[in-house]
This record gives structure tokens, sequence and C-alpha cells, in this order.
């Protein structure tokens, strides 16, 4: 089929206000086709050039050699040249398009690309005779486009993956990006970017790549690909296009896509005929796999990337290469000479170990075997999929064992350095692989990996720690490990059973065996115990206990895990210490060294803080002060020489407060008060206060001893007595001081019997004298005021009662002043 031709010329001398003019029309091509293509073909000359430049100079002025899309779904190829202005008297500079139209779906001739027309001897730079000219087919030059890509792709190796990149980038239907903006000094330059592009993308790439050699005004371009001059590249960069300055300095980075990387490194090599034959295996027209393996094969080095991309995509087809190329690709991966590989590289070799292992003779597989397993023991990388022990059943794993071997045992025997917990199971499997015999530094491996598990857990994030399905594998895979590993764990369980619980509530181990790990077992039931049996941890502690399988009196160890997990992060009630302490034996909380526990409780639970009525702050009655007070009394007896210091001071101290309220205390109650807070400072603000009130409710008692009250009273300790001042003007002794004329009389003695005892005492006792007795004596009856004079005499002295008689009338005559005043007031 001819294809309509096109020819546009640009406007001669004295011509003004045209740019141009179409000369010659091809049929077929419409008015609004024109209209469009005009602007497509126009020619800018470059700058500086002279007004009437030599033959030379003319043939040296770039030409624009074009591929555009039309917005009827047609195409043009176009070349706009610079030609001698021969009309007139100058010998200026013209420029001539000559087009090719191509209708949506029609191909050049030869079903050839567009840039192949590049070098065609038929592009003219004359339009032809006649109005109209004749259908011209336009073949291919002789010169093949792909004559000299090599060496043009050898010198523009910097930067030969970032423009491949981009190229393929333009050459996406979808893609929105940034057009691209190739810097050169010829224009024939970007004509072989657009060759290398043409041989290195699909052919539907290559086809939806449109693209000029040369414009003056990059910005404006239409094109997906611009050429530019040196003088023209800071337009494209005002212009927001992805430049690539090719004729300056090399640039310093490079790109992350790996199949332009691995494209650049074919073309370095000279074999372009990889790309049709990398089209041919199997997947995504841009994924790296094909193109990586391809190369590789064929003997060219690529980078980690590159290599990890070939590993990866032979594991996930297996059956897509011969024997010979899977050898050759093994072969490539595995070499000895590679310094560079990357944990990702690995992570494919060993995918693709996993996926030839069996299908491949093992004289295949064993220079990827023994990579892996090197790499493992020398390269740290504790992600590997490891082989199978059969790998190394030859005399390629005799050769592996006996270089690695002494490393591996060096390193699992040394007890100073740190070493993850992935290390360690990487290293124990690995010796098993290579039939390394390491039963003599297998104790204290275990030793130091349990502890590490639980601390590396403890600090993962959510779900099963890393090294999880390594560690797993390990113990499904060597008995003795599993055995001494389990048993170590079992063994520290009862310093920290909370973190082992939680440890195996991340990471499953299989203690199912015929092992006792008693303590491995309460961890394993304390979670389904919890949400089983929700707040009542006695029920809980009953289970957990009950999991274990031994009894406390055979192994008191139990019974610190049982408390650990059950009240990790609290103290147990008094009820709940009653009942563990009930549980075992004095000796085996001894061992256990629960019994610390048991004294927080009774600690813990004297901080509720009870008031003079009884009732604490928090309205907790002063039963649960007494139980915590009778389990201190059981524990000073029970654990004498392991209780010391302030928790020692401070159960005493509890002891106290049930003598003061319920027994006979020794004497010297405030004094052995003030004593025991001191000796369990720092003591509980609350636990202070119920000594206090314990010891002041006593003091306001009518039975208790005169010589306390004295010692209390010329004590001077300001606390105590301001403890008497408030538990005085409580409600209770309010109500008492009313209704019982001999409390209110001993009351009266007492508050007026030490005038000159220190600071402290004198303005308390006379401002409870005139705040809470006086109130209590005026709501009286004078029968019940006469009593309250008639015991103060007897228990007292006949002046004392006259001192009662002067307080009272004093109170009495102040009642009657009032009185008088306001009658006086009223009248």
């Amino acid at each position: 089929m001819s294809l309509a031709q096109v020819h546009y010329t640009s406007a001669a001398p004295g011509d003004e206000g045209t740019a141009g003019r179409f000369t010659a029309v091809g049929p077929g091509v419409s008015g609004a086709l024109l209209a469009e293509i005009e602007p497509l073909v126009r020619y800018e000359l470059p700058g500086g050039v002279p007004e009437r430049p030599s033959d030379g100079e003319l043939r040296s002025l770039p030409q624009a050699f074009g591929y555009f899309a039309l917005s009827d779904g047609s195409r043009l190829v176009a070349r706009s040249a610079p030609v001698r202005d021969t009309g007139g008297t100058g010998a200026g500079v013209r420029f001539h398009a000559h087009a090719v139209h191509l209708p949506p779906g029609v191909p050049l001739p030869g079903d050839r690309l567009p840039v192949e027309a590049w070098r065609s001897p038929h592009w003219v730079a004359v339009t032809p005779g006649g109005a109209t000219p004749d259908p011209l087919a336009l073949p291919p030059g002789p010169a093949a486009v792909s004559e000299g890509l090599d060496d043009f792709a050898v010198s523009r190796g910097p930067w030969l993956a970032a423009v491949l990149a981009d190229l393929r980038r333009a050459s996406d239907a979808e893609a929105a990006g940034r057009p691209v903006a190739l810097v050169e000094r010829q224009c024939a330059d970007v004509a072989r970017w657009l060759g290398l592009a043409s041989v290195t993308l699909p052919r539907e790439s290559a086809e939806r790549l449109t693209f000029t050699t040369y414009t003056r005004r990059p910005g404006s371009s239409a094109s997906r690909v611009v050429g530019v001059l040196p003088e023209d590249a800071g337009a494209a960069r005002a212009a927001g296009l992805r430049v690539h300055a090719c004729a300056g300095p090399a640039p310093a980075g490079g790109t992350e896509d790996v199949w332009a990387t691995t494209a650049a490194r074919v073309w370095r090599s000279r074999s372009p005929e990889l790309f049709r034959e990398a089209r041919e295996l199997p997947g995504e027209p841009f994924a790296a796999g094909p193109l990586a393996v391809t190369a590789l094969c064929a003997g060219i080095a690529l980078g980690p990337d590159g290599r990890a991309a070939a590993a990866g995509w032979a594991a996930d087809r297996p059956y897509a290469l011969d024997a010979q190329r899977t050898g050759r690709l093994v072969e490539a991966i595995a070499s000895p000479g590679i310094d560079d590989r990357t944990a990702a590289e690995f992570d494919a070799a060993g995918r693709l170990f996993g996926a030839l292992e069996g299908r491949c003779p093992a004289s295949v597989t064993a220079p990827l075997a023994a990579m892996l397993v090197t790499e493992a023991v020398r390269g740290g990388n504790g992600s590997l999929e490891l082989p199978r022990r059969d790998a190394f059943a030859g005399p390629e794993g005799a050769e592996v064992a006996e270089r690695l071997g002494p490393e591996i045992l060096t390193e699992l025997a040394d007890t100073v350095g740190s070493r993850s917990v992935a290390r360690t199971v990487q290293l124990l499997r690995v010796a098993r692989l290579l039939g390394v015999d390491g039963t003599e530094s297998l104790p204290g491996v275990v030793d130091r990996l349990a502890p590490a598990l639980l601390a590396e857990a403890s600090v993962a994030q959510e779900g099963p720690p890393g090294f999880a399905p390594a560690l797993l594998e390990l113990l499904d895979e060597q008995f003795e490990v599993r055995t001494a590993l389990l048993g170590a764990l079992d063994r520290i369980a009862p310093q920290d059973p909370g973190a082992v619980a939680r440890f195996l509530e991340r990471v499953a181990l299989p203690f199912t065996g015929t092992q006792a790990l008693p303590h491995l077992r309460m961890c394993a039931e304390v979670p389904e115990a919890m949400a089983t049996l929700g707040g009542d941890r006695a029920a809980v502690w009953h289970r957990v206990l009950r999991a274990a399988g031994l009894s406390p009196f055979a192994e008191p160890l139990v019974l610190r895990t049982a408390v650990g997990l059950v009240w990790e992060d609290r103290a147990p009630t008094v009820e709940e210490a009653r009942l563990l302490l009930d549980a075992a034996t004095s000796d085996s909380h001894r061992v256990a060294g629960t019994w610390a526990r048991l004294v927080d409780a009774a600690l813990s639970t004297s901080t509720a803080g009870t008031s003079a009525t009884g009732t604490s702050a928090t309205g907790t009655s002063a039963t649960g002060t007494d139980e915590a007070a009778r389990l201190a009394h059981d524990l000073l007896r029970g654990f004498p020489g392991e209780i010391g210091g302030r928790e020692r001071a401070g159960l005493l101290l509890l002891d106290l407060v049930r003598e003061l309220r319920t027994g006979a205390p020794e004497p010297g109650w405030a004094e052995r008060v003030r004593t025991l807070c001191a000796q369990a400072e720092p003591v509980e603000p609350a636990l202070r206060e119920r000594a206090h009130a314990a010891l002041v409710e006593r003091l306001l008692a009518p039975d208790r001893p005169g010589a306390e009250l004295y010692d209390f009273v010329h004590g001077a300790d300001a606390e105590l007595i301001a403890a008497y001042d408030r538990t005085a003007r409580t409600a209770s002794v309010r109500s008492r001081l009313r209704t019982q004329p001999a409390y209110a009389a001993d009351c009266f003695t007492v508050w007026t019997a030490h005038p000159h005892a220190g600071r402290a005492w004198p303005p308390v006792a006379a401002a409870l004298l005139d705040d809470v007795l006086r109130p209590a004596v005026r709501g009286m009856s004078a029968e019940d005021v006469a009593e309250v004079e008639a015991t103060v005499g007897r228990t007292g002295s006949s002046g004392r009662a006259d001192a009662f008689r002067d307080w009272n009338r004093s109170s009495t005559l102040g009642r009657l002043g009032r009185r008088i005043a306001g009658r006086v007031r009223r009248g």
C-alpha cells in the first residue's frame, strides 16, 4: 500500500505574516489534519547560525526527525531539514519538511518501526514536481538502524540504565509522567537512543514511543521523547521534563530499575540479541527476571539485584529452563568470585534451591547449597531457607563441613560476645546439616539461648518474633536440642514466669512429650485459665498449680511460678494470701521465696486507711485491717529469720494496731508507734494513719491506762496529737460526750490536766474544751451536767470540780449575756 506524503516549506523572503506553507499534499490528508501537522513539522534554527552558512556549516545543522500520534488515530513520520534558499539574491537558510502519513493500523513498508526510517535515502529536501506528489513507498534505508548501536551504547554507559528506564516509562500507554529530554550535541545521537529503545523494548511499546530528534521548544512538544541541544537543556528543565544531559559530565547516581540496569549491562556486553531471547521466556514485559536469566546464562555479570531477580524468577518457574541453562544459571549465581551478595539475593537463591532440589541432580544444586550454608555461617544471614540434610551427603558436603565445622564450633562455644537468637539457631541447624558434632557445647549454648529467647521476644512487635519459624524448625529437627532447651526454659521460668507465659503465647513450643516441665506447663495454662475463670484469681491459681503435675510440698518452686503468673503485677489480697499461706508449709514458702509476696499482701491491705469510726476513707471496714493484722502475726511467727528491716517494722506496726483495738498491748503504746513508724520508713501514709488512729482511739477510751495517756501528752509528738485532735472531733466522740456524762467528765479531766505539757498539747486541749466539750455539755440536761460535775469531783478533787463549775458557768453566763443583749436590741 502506498502512503500519502506531505511537503511543507518555510516562508520565502518577503512572505511576511506566514511561517510557511504546504507545497504538496497526498490524497486522504484532510485540511483538519494539515492544521494539526503544521506545528509538528516546523523547524527553528539553533542559535548562532550564520546568515549565509557555508555548505559544511549547513550540513552540520540538526535535522528534526519525528514520529507523532495524530488525533484521529493516524500517525506521522516526518523529517524537517534546513536547506539553502536559492531564490532571490540571498543565500540564506530555509527549511523543508517531508512527512509520511500512516492511517490507523497501517505500518511502514516492510512492517518496520518508525525510527528505522531515520536514514532512508527517500527523504527529500525539495517538493516534487506537480501540485500533488505521487504516492511514494518509503522503504527503510540500506543501513539498518542497529548499525553502530553497540558502540554508541558503550559510549553512553553512565547514562544507559537511567535513560532506558525513562524510555520504558515513556512508552507506557497508561503512564502520565513527564516527557523525556535527551540532551545531545548531534540529533543523530538522539536517533541512536531511539534505536536502542526499539531493540530493547517490546514492539508494542516501541510503537507507542512518539519522539522528535530536535526541537528548540521542549516544553511545548507533543512528543514523549524530545532531543535538545545543550544550550536548550535549561529550557527543558524549566518545563519540568526528565532531562538526561548525555552531552555533559557523567551522572553521579544510577537507577533502582532492575530491568533497566540489566538491559544496560546487556548493551555494554554488545549482546542485543538477548532481548529477543528474553522476550521468549514467560513473564511480564518489563520483569527483570527473564532478561537477567538470559544475561547470566550468556555469561554476562550482573549486580546483586539482577542476580536476585534471576534466582527469584527461576524459583517460581523451575520447569521453564532446560537442564543446560539451569546449570549455567546456578553456576552464575553461586560463583565463588562474587563478593557483593545481599540478603535479598541469598533469600532468592534459597528459594531457587528449594525449587530445584529433587528436580535436578545433586551435582547441579550442590554449589547453591554450599553458598547458602557458607553465608549462614560467615555472613550471619539468619533468615535463609536452608537446604535439607541430604544435600550434603556427597563429597561436596564433606568439603563444606571440613571448611565450616571449626568455625561453627568456635562460635557456639563463645560465651562472651553477643549473639542473637536467630544466629544461634542458624548455627545449630547448619551444624546438623553438615554433621558437625556439637554435643560438648550444647549445654552452654542452650543455657545462653533460653534467656535470650525471652529478652528478644519482649522487645519484638505484636505476633511471633522473627526467629520463631527457624526456632520451631530447629526443635523439630533436633530432639537433643529440644530436650535441653525446654529444660533450660523450665528452670528459669520461676524467676520470671510472666515473661515465659507471654513468650509461649507467641511461640507455641512443643513440650507435649514425656518431659515433666512443670513450670512451662503452668505458664502455658495460665492464659486459658484466666480467660475461663475471669477475675477469680484463687481459682486460677488452683488450676495453674494443678497443671504443674507436682505438689508444692514436693517441688516448692511451683509455688513461686504459680504466684508469679497469677499475681505478677500486684499483691494478693489478705484472703488470697491466707490461701497461699495455708497451701504449703512455711519451709516451702521459704524455699520458693513466696513469703515476700505474703508480706506485700499484708502491708498493701493495711493502706486503706481506717478512721476513728472503724471505717476507711474508701469505705473499707476495720475487718480487713484485722485480717491483715492476723496475717502479719502469722508471718512474723512463720518467717522470723527472713522478714527484716522496714517490712518487719511494718508488720509489727500492723500487729500493734490489732492489739490496740482488740487486745491488751504491752505498755509504751505511743513510743512503740513512733519507733515502729521510724523503722518502717518510708512507711506507707495509710499505714501510719491506721496506727495513729488506733492509738488515739484507745487513748480516747475511758479505760485507757493513765500512764499511757501521760506518756502520749508529754511525748509532744505533734503528728500524734494532731491525730488525737481529729479523732476527738469525729461524730462518734461528740455523740458519746452528749450521751455519757461519765465520759464527758473524763474528757474534761484529761483536757485540763496537763496545761504545761509542751507546746503541742495545751492549744489542742483548750480547743477541744471550747469546740467539742462545751457544745456537748451545753446540750445536756441539768441532771446530766450535775452528774458530770460530780464525776469530775470523784475522779479528781474538789478543786477540779470547782474548775468545772467555773468553766461551765462562764459558758452559761455567756449564753445569758447574749440573751439579755438581744432583748435590749429588740427593745
